[in-house]
């Protein structure tokens, strides 16, 4: 049964008047529903209008108004709130027009008088900045088109442009004033300044607003982009790779402006999407494009593909990439850069062609759907293995390399497929030392997951040992050696479990850092040798011979800074298992004699995994740079640094900033810096190990050198994350010292910890058992309480915050009296109210004030006599008169008659104050001078 529509608005117009908008909106919403008369809908819709002015909704308001207009065009209410509205959303030459109907039915009206002039005010200045920036446009390109120009002039005035492109006015107005077809010029001119100067102005033009993208699109042309990314340019590549980024972003709704229901039609992106995304998958596998333009194509793909969240239930972009171009990935993965004709890669290529695979094959939704991924695979590897055609041959045995580094389980089941495994030990005694290298690669890509890989232990192993011996090529042989060590290192950390003979692993590993140290062998060589220490490393005696040899360790640092970034994970591995930052299981010891008892195997932890060894090793890692080392890793491409890498990062820098002493190294080196990125993204374990190093650090550092410029604020969040209760209490505790002395920093931070919600967690650990934990929450207090709005908390009813501050100034703490007495100074310092409402909060508090006076530690007490002083101060006579009359008067006559004393001088000056305070107030006659 559908309410009354008249007494629906009535009982609507009754909470608005109460100032209870929400259920005005709700009453209002039910009588548009049952209402079938024309005029009295228009006057719902014209107060529901007024409503959603008041919650600041003007997309609303407008929309409600009109709908009141179009019933009655004179309705003059109905007018002035569109106008409002209007004004609120920009659109001004609306809302003039709106308030020139207004005057014109009431001439005399002065509301609308005041609003008309103040909005024709308005539109000339905007039309005036307006103009001064279109002529600015203007002569940007013309400085940049013109050839005769000097070179620092046209820099500046494509760095003017970018700049400009990023506000959506000034976008707005470079695209109204015939930006594009200029900025293809520039394009046309084929210089790198002009065509990267061009490319970021598109982004900037595209940025979150989907007309402008769409636009775009139609005047440049998906081909023409792909063709600027497919350039031999890698900061070409990257900028064009950006610009598509943003259109894709402004498609797919990041693009959050309201638009009206015929734009909506207008702007249907699909299309577009499906074009891009064909055109990516096209360049993927195209042999006009350079290596860079081919790892910016994977890595769109890579980013905007699969889905982000698997609320997400429309896997069609992916199913649509993999129909179209799975084929092209898996030909990017086979590519073997020794033979001729092949595509033109870098050294990351194939890893983020793994990487992609991975990505697609995880966001696949059922098993059909996993069959035909691995049937496109399964076809496409057949069709290239000819035992007649080693090259073709080879492809093949590399595309499921690439598989295995991707999704494993689709690589493995080719490896187990008849004839495969054979071929490659076929391919290991090859006369050319290609097919040897591609075998022995594949050998070790599917020994990676140790449980499944049984089938390589019982055939590996002895064919790796007979390479390793027979080979002279230095190549295969580090290669067979590091499929040696991953079998080797099977036990993991396990002292007991051991594949091979006592000592060979350390043999292997001399072997593997002889290599790394050798210039003369080429890079992609030298990077396998890090991969077997990675495997290697789990063994101790290894690390503590790894890291007691310099000149590996920077050959191994100096590899990471390579442009070759595959080699990350390995290092990270290797640097985790030095520095001993993986997860460790607990051991019950009950379960330890049951499992002896049974003859069952028991994990032994080796003697040189102790913690003074950890120690030491990590101090020789800061010795040989390894955190300008990471600092680089963490700027790699995103596809290849993924989450697990970045986690990896994390505990190894959580490691190396254990000792407060190495923390001074760790910021000098540009550790701070470097930490943020893995705080903000990445697993939740590997965010929450980051932040607890951020935390270390900020603790005793000076935060504007340890994180420079505005990243400062940008450690904010991290560390008011570690306040959660789900975190460690050492996280907690590490936190609030971070906070607090970024809070004695400057306002501007303490605003920033404010505004990230810290308040609440802050005041929690206020009360919390631990000492240690209490004692910092009240520190952090006492640093945040100059700010107005924690001041309010503490003057609003209803809460015990002041009770805890005073009973806190009472504890037997003196750490934490410090803190606590000190908040309270300042409260009452710059709110008079508070030094009453103090006295009424707990009957205790003459006696804590009187405890902290006679507190024999001296900045306790100073603090003390300022709380009494502002007191006095506070224009309260009663409670003046009160302090006066009990025993503090004697206390305070005492401290202020004393001898000046430069230890104890800020105190006896402050008890001097308050008695001359007491004196004007008439409480006490002044001192006679003796006769």
């Amino acid at each position: 049964m559908m309410g009354d529509p008249i007494k629906l608005k009535d009982e609507g117009n009754i909470h608005f008047q109460a100032g209870d908008t929400e259920n005005a909106i709700e009453c209002y919403t039910k009588a548009i529903k049952a209402c079938k008369d024309k005029k009295v809908l228009a006057v719902i819709y014209r107060n529901r209008s007024a409503c959603y002015i008041k919650k600041e909704n003007y997309a609303n308001a407008a929309s409600d108004a009109s709908k009141a207009i179009d019933v009655d065009a004179a309705d003059i209410k109905a007018l002035y709130r569109r106008c409002q509205a209007l004004e609120k959303l920009g659109k001004l030459d609306l809302a003039f027009k709106d308030v020139q109907r207004c005057a014109t039915l009431e001439p005399k009206n002065m509301t609308f008088l005041e609003t008309l002039r103040r909005l024709g005010a308005d539109i000339q200045a905007k039309l005036k900045t307006s103009f001064s920036t279109d002529s600015r446009v203007q002569t940007m390109f013309e400085i940049l088109l013109d050839e005769e120009m000097e070179k620092d002039k046209r820099e500046k005035a494509a760095n003017n442009l970018i700049v400009l492109s990023r506000e959506d006015a000034g976008a707005e107005r470079i695209f109204q004033n015939n930006g594009v077809p200029l900025l293809l010029n520039m394009i046309e001119t084929g210089k790198q300044e002009m065509i990267l100067a061009a490319v970021r102005t598109l982004s900037g033009i595209c940025t979150g607003h989907k007309a402008r993208a769409m636009a775009i699109i139609q005047m440049v042309g998906v081909d023409k982009m792909c063709s600027i990314m497919a350039v031999d340019n890698e900061e070409i590549s990257l900028a064009t790779c950006n610009l598509f980024q943003c259109i894709n972003e402004s498609l797919t709704g990041e693009d959050k402006r309201e638009y009206g229901k015929e734009e909506a039609l207008v702007l249907d992106a699909s299309k577009d999407l499906k074009t891009i995304l064909l055109s990516l998958v096209e360049m993927v596998a195209s042999k006009k494009v350079s290596s860079h333009g081919r790892d910016q194509a994977l890595n769109l793909l890579s980013k905007n593909v699969p889905r982000t969240s698997m609320k997400v239930k429309d896997n069609s972009r992916t199913l649509f990439t993999i129909d179209h171009g799975l084929k092209k990935i898996l030909k990017v993965c086979g590519q073997v850069p020794e033979l001729p004709d092949q595509l033109p890669m870098t050294e990351n290529t194939q890893l983020i062609a793994s990487v992609l695979l991975n990505k697609l094959y995880d966001d696949l939704s059922c098993d059909p759907e996993r069959d035909n991924f691995r049937d496109i695979c399964d076809e496409y590897i057949k069709s290239k293995i000819d035992p007649n055609d080693m090259d073709k041959t080879i492809h093949a045995i590399n595309t499921i390399s690439g598989l295995l580094q991707g999704p494993f389980d689709v690589g493995n089941a080719l490896v187990g497929r008849q004839g495969i495994m054979e071929m490659m030990v076929a391919l290991c005694g090859s006369e050319r030392e290609v097919d040897q290298m591609v075998a022995v690669e594949a050998l070790i890509h599917s020994s990676s997951k140790i449980s499944r890989a049984s089938f390589i232990i019982t055939n590996g192993v002895s064919l790796l040992k007979d390479i390793y011996k027979k080979t002279k090529n230095e190549k295969i042989k580090i290669r067979s050696l590091v499929g040696l060590c991953k079998l080797g290192s099977s036990g993991g950390d396990d002292y007991s479990l051991r594949q091979f003979a006592e000592g060979s692993t350390e043999k292997l590993a001399k072997q593997c850092r002889k290599w790394l140290c050798n210039p003369q062998i080429d890079t992609k060589t030298r990077k396998w040798a890090i991969e077997g220490l990675a495997y290697l490393t789990n063994d101790a005696d290894v690390k503590d011979d790894f890291v007691e040899d310099e000149i590996a360790l920077k050959a191994m640092f100096d590899l990471a800074k390579s442009t070759d970034k595959t080699i990350i994970f390995s290092v990270a591995c290797t640097l985790v298992n030095c520095t001993n930052c993986y997860e460790k299981k607990d051991v019950m010891p009950e379960l330890v004699q049951l499992a002896k008892f049974s003859k069952q195997h028991v994990p032994e932890q080796h003697p040189k995994d102790k913690k003074d060894f950890i120690e030491k090793r990590v101090k020789r890692l800061l010795k040989a740079g390894i955190i300008s080392a990471l600092a680089v890793m963490v700027k790699a491409d995103s596809s290849i640094l993924t989450d697990h890498t970045k986690e990896m990062m994390s505990r190894v820098f959580l490691a190396l900033s254990d000792d407060p002493k190495d923390r001074g190294t760790i910021v000098a080196q540009g550790g701070g810096k470097a930490l943020i990125p893995l705080a903000l993204e990445g697993t939740e374990a590997g965010k929450t190990k980051a932040s607890h190093a951020i935390a270390k650090i900020a603790a005793i550092s000076n935060p504007e050198i340890a994180f420079p410029g505005e990243r400062v604020y940008e450690v904010v969040r991290p560390l008011v994350g570690l306040l959660h209760t789900d975190k460690d209490g050492i996280q907690n505790f590490e936190a609030l010292r971070s906070l607090t002395n970024l809070a004695g920093f400057s306002e501007k931070l303490r605003l920033k910890i404010l505004k990230e919600k810290a308040l609440t967690d802050i005041e929690n650990y206020m009360f919390e058992d631990h000492d240690q934990i209490r004692q910092a929450a009240t520190e952090c207090m006492c640093n945040l309480i100059s700010c107005k709005e924690v001041q309010e908390r503490y003057l609003a009813d209803g809460n015990d915050k002041l009770k805890l501050l005073v009973l806190l100034c009472g504890e037997d703490d003196e750490n934490i009296q410090v803190p606590a007495a000190g908040a309270l100074a300042m409260l009452t310092a710059t709110q008079k109210k508070i030094c009453t409402k103090l006295t009424l909060v707990t009957t205790q508090w003459l006696e804590i004030l009187q405890r902290l006076c006679l507190h024999t530690n001296l900045s306790i007490q100073h603090r003390a006599l300022v709380i009494i002083y502002n007191m006095l101060n506070s224009d309260n006579n009663e409670l003046a008169k009160n302090l006066i009359e009990s025993e503090l008067l004697e206390i305070i006559s005492i401290i202020g008659k004393a001898e000046d004393n430069p230890k104890r001088q800020q105190a006896i000056d402050t008890a001097r104050t308050c008695l001359i305070k007491a004196m004007d107030l008439g409480l006490i006659k002044p001192f006679a001078s003796p006769s």
